[in-house]
């Protein structure tokens, strides 16, 4: 693949592997093809308990994140308790109100619209206010993905077939490629 969708955290990795093909490359030739990023225009979504950081799977305060698996209550109840600060009304501003821009953040990314459509469908309410409509958007775009997830999940025949269909796809794609490169090495 010559350009592939990674998150800016995954960049570094993407330009490892660019590296080792490019050496690999001038070494035996031209096999692998250069590798280029495709950066998303999406704005990242922050911890819900420390809006300076990325929301992140891998955070040890379930408060903090929101999961696809998530039920809708405790959806509702995590943007609840969100970090934002003492003034009331709804505005974006990332730099003094990560907290609250963080919210619209969401809002706009689950209601797929914009950051200003977000701050205006919050004109006239205050912060707890606005984190129930937050709440609604996150739950009427995850719930049937959830479900979807939950459904897929519990057909462990289905997943086993698609793992197996998976590895062999995978295989076939492959083995010209590992083939040329063992010729080139001198392994064949």
């Amino acid at each position: 693949s010559t350009h592939i969708p990674v998150g800016e955290d995954q960049v570094q990795h993407l330009e490892l592997a660019q590296d080792l093909a490019r050496i690999f490359n001038y070494r035996y030739g031209d096999v692998f093809p250069e590798a280029h990023a495709l950066l998303g225009s999406t704005r990242k979504v922050k911890s819900l308990r420390d809006p300076s950081a990325k929301m992140s799977k891998s955070d040890t305060q379930t408060m903090a994140t929101i999961s696809i698996t998530d039920s809708p209550d405790d959806i509702a109840l995590k943007i609840r308790r969100a970090v934002t600060d003492f003034t009331s009304e709804v505005t974006f501003d990332p730099e003094t109100r990560p907290g609250v821009s963080n919210l619209v953040t969401i809002h706009a990314a689950m209601a797929t619209i914009s950051v200003e459509e977000a701050v205006l469908q919050a004109k006239g309410l205050d912060t707890g206010a606005y984190k129930a409509l937050v709440s609604e958007a996150v739950i009427q775009r995850l719930t049937p993905i959830r479900e979807k997830f939950q459904r897929l999940r519990a057909d462990r025949a289905h997943l086993q077939n698609l793992l197996e269909l998976g590895n062999r796809r995978a295989r076939e794609l492959a083995a010209p490629v590992l083939a040329e490169v063992r010729h080139k090495v001198g392994l064949s």
